[in-house]
């Protein structure tokens, strides 16, 4: 397999990890956002309940995400972790937090501690939601790297108007694609409320999508390049696009599962077309495109491509079959006992 092949496989690999781990982190985010807004003690423990089995699963793909761009691409692992070190420490700090909060909660009967714990868990996920947001929007808009590849911005500089843009849309939609999920494991008067609030999530989803997509066709032409080069792009925003009419649709008339599937679809293809508009660069460069980090100048060796290639085809099944075991065994509607959150 030549060298070019495989940096291309390990691109695609490297997207479908994010993929994963948008869909599926993206909904206990979104959780963890509406979680201060529940009406009472109960409804936040289902909230914590219906996540609990697998939020630290679903956090697996961003650490096998994390791995596989190390592994493939580690000149763009050491330019981005560099550059972007204190928006990552915070971001750590905000995803630890939040997981301790979830475990720590429960631990003492004390209406004190449960709201603080709340607040941090709430916090915690809405600053992780935003900031995955605001680094992807970093990465398409381009960043501040010289020929070398060595990052020559600040921190300031990475909270500019798009990437805050692209940082809300994320809080947003992952809002939205949490209430879905948690509306699939409620019942009654807190699934009603839930289905009641999609719609206006939704409205916020949808401009907020369009306002990011023009605001990248009129200040960021080159991410549409490949849409005149390949028109199989198109197919794929045509479908980004009905997967967020349909989520709209099926929301509406109660079809939870499917509203689901739909914001499921939605999520993955904005992240696919992100994707599929960046290739074959991985972090384009603002200062000058002709010096940004690609799949050829940024890649491990062809023997280490290759290996790890192999190390992916037992790894990935395995993640995916673990996935698939632990939501089917944990389906179902949220009911709490004693050794619940």
């Amino acid at each position: 397999m030549s060298l070019q092949v495989l940096q291309s496989m390990w691109f695609v690999l490297v997207f479908i990890l994010l993929i994963g781990y948008a869909i599926l982190d993206g909904f206990d985010l979104g959780v963890g956002v509406l979680h201060i807004f529940a009406k009472d003690d109960h409804e936040r423990r289902i909230g914590l309940n219906a996540i609990g089995p697998v939020w630290d699963g679903n956090e697996v793909w961003l650490v096998t995400a994390g791995g596989a761009l190390f592994a493939a691409f580690p000149a763009v692992y050491a330019t981005v972790f560099s550059g972007f070190y204190n928006a990552l420490v915070l971001l750590l700090a905000a995803l630890i937090g939040r997981a301790v909060a979830l475990e720590f909660r429960s631990k003492l009967e004390s209406e004190v501690w449960k709201r603080f714990w709340d607040f941090g868990f709430f916090l915690g996920s809405a600053v992780a939601a935003v900031l995955f947001g605001v680094a992807f929007g970093n990465i398409l808009r381009g960043v501040p790297i010289d020929v070398d590849g060595n990052y020559t911005g600040t921190f300031i500089e990475l909270l500019n108007p798009f990437a805050l843009l692209v940082g809300v849309l994320t809080l947003v939609t992952f809002t939205m694609h949490g209430a879905l999920y948690l509306a699939i494991k409620s019942e009654g008067a807190m699934r009603d409320r839930l289905q009641r609030i999609v719609p206006w999530l939704w409205i916020l989803v949808a401009g907020l999508y369009f306002a990011a997509t023009g605001a990248a066709v009129w200040f960021l032409p080159y991410l549409f390049e490949r849409f005149v080069e390949t028109p199989w792009m198109w197919g794929l925003a045509v479908v980004g696009v009905v997967a967020i009419v349909a989520t709209y649709g099926f929301s509406r008339s109660g079809k939870l599962t499917w509203a689901f599937a739909a914001s499921a679809t939605m999520i993955g293809c904005m992240v696919a077309s992100a994707g599929a508009s960046l290739y074959p660069r991985l972090v384009p460069s603002l200062i000058n495109l002709n010096d940004s980090l690609t799949i050829s100048n940024s890649s491990s060796s062809q023997r280490t491509l290759g290996v790890m290639l192999v190390v992916a085809g037992v790894g990935m099944p395995l993640v995916v079959g673990y996935s698939i075991f632990v939501y089917r065994v944990f389906k179902g509607k949220v009911v709490l006992s004693e050794e619940s959150y």
